[in-house]
């Protein structure tokens, strides 16, 4: 079935054959995250799960930021409220619900690339953080903030732990450093840097073009494959894995990879559908 475009009010959606492009779209406040666009990602994350048709989520910031992290309204609006016990509290539902998105996002089956630039800081430093594919800008800014602002990284660092490694997770995140997008690639927080929009612009369609190549259900069983490795026991882990891959080799997409390559020619599933 394919997906529908809802309406949306902090997010722009548009689809471009088997990819689905989602700008983040409160220019006016660097794009922070509000409950509302956590509300929205989260809808749009489940919604395309099992649509067929999309292969990729590009996830960008309209104005020149990706996201400047959470929103102070939302804070101020949870401050507002009666103080909860533990799991009643307020601001745990506003934060437990960004940690579901972002896990959301994380364990998408979709490719999910985030192009970087302007401020990413906070919840949009997390979100990179879960993208499969990073591209910066030349005006990125990354940072975990929280420390300087009497929080804690509380969604997000266990993400940055994951990505980065814990050594520089402390680093940053114990001094709530803020870096460019150069040691951003070297930490292995983004995986390119562009150095104009023109050549962001073609990193981002040379990506799109191996997403293109590359079958979406074997790329999907590869990606929750890599999430599982270092959370169960690896003999177990690679019996699960080569059945997993008796299975694709006999199935429709190892038979047409197969079958692809023997006459030379690009598999069916590269073959983009009408936009």
């Amino acid at each position: 079935m394919e997906y529908q475009l809802p309406q949306c009010e902090t997010l722009i959606l548009e689809k471009q054959g088997p990819t689905l492009f989602i700008t983040i779209n409160r220019p006016d406040v660097r794009n922070a995250m509000s409950l509302q666009m956590v509300a929205e990602l989260s809808t749009i994350f489940s919604e395309i799960e099992n649509d067929i048709s999309i292969r990729a989520a590009v996830i960008r910031g309209a104005g020149g930021h990706f996201c400047a992290g959470g929103d102070i309204k939302d804070m101020a609006g949870a401050r507002s409220q009666k103080a909860g016990e533990g799991r009643d509290d307020p601001f745990y539902k506003l934060n437990r619900a960004f940690g579901q998105m972002i896990q959301q996002v994380n364990e998408s089956s979709k490719v999910v690339i985030a192009i970087t630039e302007g401020a990413v800081m906070g919840g949009g430093f997390g979100l990179a953080c879960v993208s499969d594919l990073a591209i910066a800008g030349p005006t990125a800014k990354f940072g975990m903030p929280e420390t300087t602002l009497g929080v804690i990284p509380a969604q997000i660092a266990p993400f940055v732990v994951e990505r980065i490694g814990l050594t520089q997770a402390r680093r940053l995140a114990l001094l709530g450093l803020r870096i460019d997008a150069t040691e951003a690639c070297t930490l292995g927080i983004v995986h390119q840097v562009a150095e104009s929009e023109e050549q962001l612009s073609d990193m981002l369609n040379q990506a799109l073009e191996r997403v293109r190549l590359c079958a979406p259900d074997a790329t999907a069983e590869t990606k929750a494959l890599l999430h599982r490795v270092g959370h169960e026991a690896m003999a177990g882990l690679l019996d699960d894995a080569a059945e997993k891959f008796a299975a694709a080799i006999r199935g429709p997409e190892g038979a047409e990879g197969t079958m692809a390559f023997m006459q030379k020619r690009e598999p069916k599933w590269a073959e983009l559908p009408n936009q």
